[in-house]
């Protein structure tokens, strides 16, 4: 078992991150624009802010690193490939899309159950794609160095 190419899973988690932000912002920045408004309208808000959008591209950031380093960390066990990377980008979405959507915005009410639903369910598409799009640039150290002789 090889140990974790901590630069690619940066590399990775990067791109996973862009690919995720990229695409919560055509869901929620686009698609779900007008009913976000209306809901922080609703608990007496405003849109969200320039600082806040920015806050959200940093955790989708971290997130896509976390994601790519988790990928990293199953291949041992469930091999390499889209599969395994499916089981992670699937278990980051779980812990970090449908949990705290559950709790903040299911049980305790803040935003309309359509918004809630749709927001989350397009979160399962983004980190589908996020992470095979990082994880398809994760290779373990032999690999790199196969990879590069190779190509030599």
């Amino acid at each position: 078992m090889g140990r974790i190419n901590l630069g690619r899973v940066i590399l990775g988690g990067l791109v996973a991150g862009i690919v995720a932000n990229i695409l919560g912002y055509l869901v929620d920045g686009v698609l779900l624009a007008p009913r976000w408004t209306a809901a922080l309208q609703a608990l007496g808000k405003g849109d969200f802010t320039t600082n806040q959008i920015l806050g959200f591209n940093i955790l989708g950031l971290a997130y896509g690193i976390f994601a790519v380093w988790l990928y990293a960390a199953i291949r041992p066990r469930y091999g390499a490939g889209p599969k395994t990377a499916l089981c992670a980008g699937l278990a980051v979405w779980v812990a970090g899309v449908l949990l705290p959507n559950a709790g903040l915005m299911g049980v305790v009410g803040l935003f309309p159950t359509d918004l809630t639903v749709m927001s989350t369910l397009a979160g399962a598409v983004e980190w589908a794609a996020a992470i095979l799009a990082g994880a398809a640039l994760y290779q373990e150290g032999a690999e790199s160095a196969r990879t590069m002789t190779a190509r030599a």
